[in-house]
This record gives structure tokens, C-alpha cells and sequence, in this order.
């Protein structure tokens, strides 16, 4: 992992992972208690459209395969087998097929089969009696036809075209298997995985338990007895109880700047490391109903963006300016900087943008007699609430007068599904570093989560050339063309990507924090407490 800029130097000493030694002996035991920011929706993974989920229900969970969690960067090379011997290509790289381990349980000790791998993608691609109540990965699994099985131990993907990018959503933190025999209202409630913890309770707003699994089939694994989150939605009050000892970690890349500060000022021994965590702070727009169906006050709006007083305010210059794809060097897919800067609102001269924002609006019937008056959504959590209310004063320099409209996490996402907003300041954390899950995931016409209704089918049409480029140079060209035409369509205004703070207790052994991913699957399976 890249070292990190420290933060303040006097004050603060921010470590890299590699700097963090790993005793020789991992004990056994203990309960790792972590302070959890919001409480899910749900208990499903392949439900939610949150690392709210993701992070407390992961452990429960395998994948057929996942990226190595001792390596910061994620990318095709770190994928490693889990539930999954191995993996093949055929020859025209359309079908890929998983030899499965035989030595696997689920926890309510049934044996895992390759029919639980063919229910799980059957019901996410839409293809199975049961269905999801929210399915926002479908989009994922487009380019899939079917998924085979020969015998129990043998599970096929067959594509309708190549696709290199299936392996690496396969691997992502969102692409737990789920067991045949139980049902989606189920795994809302009381969750069965294979993985090294078994789930004991959810209580909403409360509380997440989990405990061992003693079967798990990585032998020797996990090292502890369970993993506790408390649901603290406050984020000062939640780092108040891991300064004094409540809790072992804080909710993973949830730490402000500010807050990270405090800590270390509060508890030196405290290990607290930045990364970027591929999630962008964006705006979101209903564009197919008044006033946002007018193109010039959407690319007003991209244009009024000040991005680094918005990194300077949350971050203290600590963020990433960039297009839908992580920015470099964590990213693997961003645009070069005089390409980002080609594009309208990414120029250095705010004001010289807002002017030209200004005009737009004043083309649209606004101005300074006659200001438009909108509300902007957002979660009612600090990560979202924070921007939004910078959002608001910024819009206000280009004639827009806007009211903070927040909604409890339950309810956000399916409200910006249901697209039952105007505009809309949102986080979208991309599960792995991958333009196949980005795109068609976040832009693709009629995905679940294109929560701005953005439809374009020449640009479509791209998503589908760079999918099928083996060849890299070339795929990232394309990759790059798209991001740049996104962002002058005004699709999804990206105001910055984020890089935020972790903190844990120095007897917290064995700790990796991605620096492409937030959402890459960790399950605190080889964590152990020196105490």
C-alpha cells in the first residue's frame, strides 16, 4: 500500500498498513466490537445499495472467488479462489466455469452445491420464481445467459458475448453465494452463509451480532469469537466511544479529516490510516421531470460546482477531483488531468464557469429577480448531509434557492429508485474498480440504480465496445471517452471522490483497508486481538 500524506505532522502520525507489524502468533477469542454509522435496511446483500449492509453482513458470506484482502489495490490480478477450487475460460471466452470445494457447510449445516451458485445468480439475474424485492446489481449480469451446473461441484457461466470483467464483479464484496433452501424474506431477517461468522441478531438501530463459526472450512479460521456493531449514527458521539475504549474500530472509512485529528490527539496509540475508497460525492438529477428535463439547468449546475472548497471544507484538502471512474493513482481507470480539465466545469476559473452558469439559467427564464426554488434531497447521515448543505450554498450563486430535504436510510433508496425526487446529493461507492460495474451499473438505461433516468444508447453502445476489449490500452481509451462524454451530458455531476480516515486499537492485529474499494468484501476472518 502507498504511503499516506500525514495530516498534520505534529499532531497526527497517520500510518500505511506496511508500517503496521504483525505479531508472529494470532490469538484465539475475544469479541471485536465496531461502532456501526446508520442501521441497514435489511440484512441482504444483494439487496442493498449500501456498505451499511455490506459491512456488518459480509462475514456471514463467501464468495466463489474474492480479491486477496491483504493487498490494498484491487484489480484482476489479486483474485483468489474461495468458494471456488479454480476457474477456466473455454476457448472463445464465453463460458467460465468454477471447479467448487466439496468441504462446504452453510450454517444451518447443509452441504453448499453448485445448485446454491445457480439459485443465487438465477434470482439476480430475474430468471427464478423467487425474486428480491430490490435487485440493484441485475444490470451486473446483462451480458450472462445462463448459469449451468454439472454435477454438484461444477458450476458455468455461459455469456452471450465475452465479457473479461465477469470475474472481478464475482469477486467483489457484493457477490456473496446465498443457499438454495432459504428464502429472500429470510436473508432480510436472519441471514445463512457459509463464512467464518454465523449472524445471532439485528436489532434496527440498535445492534449487529455475530458469532464464530466453529465449521467454518478454512481451518484454524476465524481467530475470533464474534464481531459486535453498535449502531451510533452520531458520528462525534460514535468516536467518542472508540477514544474511551467502547470499541476496537471504527465503522471502516467513515472518519472525517477533522474527526481523525481528534483522535489521534485523543489516543496516539490509536492505528489510523487515509485511503481513497472509490465512493464519489455526486449529484443526482430527476432529468425527465421540470425544471431538470432542461439541459441547460443541468449543465448550469455542473458548472457552478466549486470541487475544491468542497474538498478543502470536508477534507482539509485531503479528496480527489474526477470523472465516474476512480481518480489515479489508486484508480486504475481515470482520466489524464488535461483530458478531466477539457471538460465544462472542470476548469480552474470558478468564477468564470459560474458566469456561464448564469447565463444558462437566465436562457431558462431564471435570474436575479427570479430565482429558482427547489429541495435537495439526501441520506440522513453526516457523509451526505455535510456536502448537500455546501451543495445548497453554492447553487445559490447561480440564482437556485434550495431546501435540505434528508430521509432515513431505509427509505433513501428506494425513493431515488422510485426517482420520487427533483435533485439529489448522493454517495455511489463502486464495489470494485471496474467500468463494466460503474457503467451499466450507474448508467445504463433502465438499471435499478440510474437514479437519474440519464438514457443514451450511442453511449450504450460504448459500454458494450470497451466490455468486450481484451486489450487494455485500448479498453481504458474508450473507458476514458466515455467518462469524459458522461460528464459533459451532465448524466451525474461528480463533485469529488472521498478519502477518509479508519482508526482501531493498537492490539487489533491483522487490519487491511482497500484503497480502490470500500465495498471489497472484508470479513475480519484472519483479524485477532492481541490483548
Amino acid at each position: 500500500m502507498r504511503s499516506v500524506q500525514a495530516l498534520a505532522v505534529a499532531v497526527l502520525s497517520v500510518l500505511t498498513i506496511s508500517d503496521v507489524s504483525r505479531a508472529a502468533e494470532p490469538k484465539s477469542g475475544g469479541i471485536f466490537r465496531i461502532y456501526h454509522r446508520d442501521s441497514p435496511g435489511s440484512a441482504s446483500i444483494h439487496e442493498g445499495a449500501t456498505y451499511s449492509v455490506n459491512i456488518p453482513f459480509m462475514p456471514i458470506f463467501n464468495n466463489l472467488v474474492i480479491f486477496d484482502q491483504h493487498i490494498a489495490q484491487n484489480s484482476a490480478s489479486t483474485i483468489r479462489p474461495e468458494l471456488a477450487e479454480s476457474w477456466a475460460w473455454s476457448g472463445d471466452n464465453k463460458t467460465l466455469t468454477f471447479k467448487l470445494r466439496k468441504d462446504v457447510k452453510w450454517h444451518d449445516g447443509k452441504p453448499f452445491t453448485a445448485a446454491d451458485v445457480k439459485c443465487t445468480f438465477d434470482m439476480l439475474m430475474g430468471k427464478s420464481q423467487q425474486k428480491f424485492r430490490q435487485n440493484p446489481r441485475k444490470s451486473w449480469y446483462d451480458q450472462v445467459e445462463e448459469v449451468t451446473t454439472n454435477g454438484d461441484y461444477e458450476a458455468s457461466f455461459k455469456l452471450k458475448r465475452p465479457q473479461p470483467a465477469l470475474l472481478s464483479l464475482l469477486a467483489s464484496g457484493y457477490s456473496p453465494v446465498y443457499p438454495c433452501h432459504v428464502s429472500p424474506a429470510e436473508m432480510r431477517t436472519k441471514p445463512i452463509g457459509t463464512g467464518p461468522f454465523k449472524f445471532v441478531e439485528f436489532k434496527a438501530n440498535e445492534s449487529i451480532k455475530l458469532t464464530k463459526n466453529p465449521d467454518y472450512f478454512k481451518k484454524g479460521l476465524p481467530y475470533l469469537d464474534g464481531i459486535e456493531f453498535t449502531i451510533i449514527p452520531n458520528r462525534s458521539t460514535a468516536i467518542l466511544g472508540f477514544v474511551s475504549g467502547k470499541f476496537d474500530m471504527t465503522f471502516p472509512t467513515e472518519v472525517s479529516i477533522p474527526l481523525l485529528k481528534d483522535v489521534k490527539s485523543q489516543d496516539p496509540t490509536a492505528v489510523c490510516v487515509v485511503e481513497p475508497n472509490n465512493v464519489s460525492t455526486n449529484i443526482i438529477i430527476n432529468s425527465t421531470a421540470p425544471p431538470f428535463n432542461n439541459l441547460d439547468i443541468r449543465r448550469a449546475l455542473a458548472l457552478a460546482l466549486d470541487r475544491k472548497a468542497f474538498i478543502q471544507i470536508m477534507f482539509e484538502g485531503q479528496g480527489d477531483i474526477g470523472g465516474t471512474m476512480e481518480p489515479a493513482p489508486d484508480g486504475l481507470w481515470a482520466m489524464p488531468k488535461d483530458m478531466l480539465e477539457s471538460i465544462p466545469g472542470y476548469g480552474p476559473d470558478v468564477e468564470k464557469n459560474r458566469e456561464e452558469a448564469r447565463k444558462l439559467m437566465q436562457k431558462a427564464g431564471y435570474g436575479p429577480d427570479k430565482h429558482l426554488q427547489i429541495k435537495v434531497s439526501t441520506r440522513n447521515i453526516a457523509v451526505y448531509r455535510d456536502p448537500a448543505i455546501i451543495l445548497i450554498d453554492q447553487i445559490k450563486s447561480i440564482y437556485i434557492d434550495a431546501e435540505l430535504d434528508v430521509v432515513d436510510t431505509a427509505q433513501w433508496f428506494p425513493k431515488i429508485a422510485r426517482k420520487d425526487y427533483s435533485l439529489g446529493l448522493n454517495l455511489t461507492g463502486n464495489a470494485v474498480d471496474e467500468p463494466d460495474q460503474s457503467f451499466y451499473e450507474n448508467y445504463a438505461c433502465g438499471s435499478e440504480r440510474n437514479y437519474t433516468n440519464y438514457c443514451n444508447k450511442d453511449i450504450e453502445k460504448l459500454f458494450d465496445q470497451q466490455s468486450e476489449e481484451t486489450n487494455l490500452d485500448k479498453r481504458k481509451k474508450l473507458v476514458w471517452e466515455i467518462d469524459k462524454k458522461l460528464q459533459e451530458d451532465v448524466a451525474r455531476p461528480i463533485i469529488f471522490h472521498a478519502r477518509t480516515g479508519t482508526c482501531w486499537k493498537p492490539y487489533v492485529k491483522n487490519v487491511t483497508i482497500m484503497s480502490n474499494s470500500s465495498y471489497n468484501g472484508y470479513r475480519y476472518e484472519d483479524v485477532w486481538l492481541d490483548k
